[in-house]
């Protein structure tokens, strides 16, 4: 159901970024979004299940990446679940983010043969 949130859908959804600019926002307060956000006029996120390919994608190679987790729901109405890849519901923030939502983050290096290396906690 494109644009209404399901939390049935995730409880956490996940945000990769670079570092600097993640620290720069935790500082400011806020983070208005990478520039492909600031472009599409929403932040971009991924769920747990979408993440390794979002990663492949869009940050092949990127070093000095942070992952970061969100629960979808104290996001509120402003995250909508709209279609994208394949036609698969993907969550998007319609405004600036507080980064003191985070409920965890994680470095995301490459391993020796330049994929990322994703927190063991995730499924």
């Amino acid at each position: 159901m494109a644009g209404a949130f399901n939390f049935e859908m995730a409880e956490k959804i996940y945000k990769i970024l670079d570092a600097a600019a993640w620290a720069d926002a935790k500082r400011a307060g806020v983070f208005a979004g990478a520039p492909v956000d600031l472009k599409d006029g929403y932040i971009h996120f991924s769920t747990a299940a979408q993440l390794r390919e979002t990663a492949a994608r869009h940050f092949a190679g990127v070093t000095n990446l942070v992952l970061v987790a969100f629960d979808a729901e104290a996001l509120g109405p402003q995250l909508k679940w709209e279609p994208s890849r394949g036609g698969a519901l993907f969550p998007h923030l319609y405004a600036p983010l507080d980064p003191a939502r985070a409920v965890a983050e994680d470095a995301l290096p490459l391993d020796p043969d330049g994929a990322h290396q994703f927190p063991a906690s995730l499924p």
